[in-house]
């Protein structure tokens, strides 16, 4: 989903797009050759199956721990920037202001750990030429997503049932893919910026704005909490991230949720069936 949109934003200039079956992101000699003469390295690859990653911790980070680090010593070696991206994860979801982004993490779940330590190895790896990107909430036109099954079950149901208790940004991957291209562009140095929409929505109103834009009826969405949804990996009950970090290096922030819903829903990004 991200990588398919990056590379439109990155259309004009030469980019080597590998997929899983090209490149074993935790080989490192494969990750030295795929790096080596490149300036910047775009790290979208990672296990993201939360849940599972609850039984398979070994697995996730192999993946999103192993994996960054090669990556971020490849990148070291071949003297190129990389960005990482990360997620909400890293925290525990008990925060009521907004997280900062040099704020203690404290993951609660096998993914969360895994991402955490991608970000400490990446960081450590390749200083000073790292950029950890923080996201939340994706959705977008590529992959499966939120946004695509809200509106799938829309199709089969009169109505759908979303929790209130869980709070966060959507962002679509478009606002993502843009933004990491402009922090490049930059040269600004490397550290952590939270990639999240600006402003925060429950999955609840996160919903329900989906089934507005498309035309699919608001009132069909309905609210539940998250005692209804019991998952093996716990679910954050707060995952707004603060945007400080942009305004240091001269940017702004991606822009606010809604707004971005409005454009991608305008896109054809996100579409209720005729």
């Amino acid at each position: 989903m991200l990588g398919t949109d990056l590379l439109v934003a990155l259309q004009g200039r030469e980019v080597t797009a590998v997929r899983r079956a090209d490149l074993d992101v935790t080989d490192l000699d494969a990750v030295r050759a795929a790096v080596a003469g490149h300036d910047v390295v775009l790290n979208a690859a990672a296990f993201t199956n939360v849940d599972l990653a609850e039984t398979e911790e070994a697995e996730a980070h192999r993946v999103n721990a192993i994996g960054a680090g090669n990556l971020a010593t490849a990148a070291a070696e071949s003297g190129a920037r990389l960005v990482q991206y990360s997620t909400d994860y890293v925290f525990d979801g008990t925060a009521h202001v907004p997280y900062a982004e040099g704020a203690p993490t404290r993951p609660v779940t096998a993914y969360g750990r895994t991402k955490a330590e991608g970000e400490r190895l990446a960081l450590e790896g390749n200083p000073g030429r790292t950029y950890v990107l923080r996201t939340a909430f994706l959705y977008g036109q590529h992959g499966s997503n939120f946004a695509a099954t809200m509106v799938a079950l829309a199709g089969k149901h009169p109505t759908v049932s979303v929790v209130t208790d869980q709070v966060g940004q959507p962002t679509w991957t478009v606002d993502v893919a843009a933004k990491t291209v402009e922090l490049l562009d930059s040269g600004a140095a490397g550290g952590i910026f939270h990639a999240t929409s600006s402003g925060q929505a429950s999955w609840f109103d996160f919903a329900g704005a989906i089934f507005d834009e498309t035309g699919l009826g608001r009132d069909r969405v309905l609210p539940t909490d998250s005692v209804s949804f019991v998952r093996p990996a716990p679910r954050p009950a707060y995952s707004v991230l603060g945007h400080d970090r942009w305004a240091e290096v001269g940017l702004a922030p991606i822009r606010d949720w809604r707004s971005a819903l409005h454009d991608a829903v305008s896109h054809g990004a996100v579409a209720a069936s005729p």
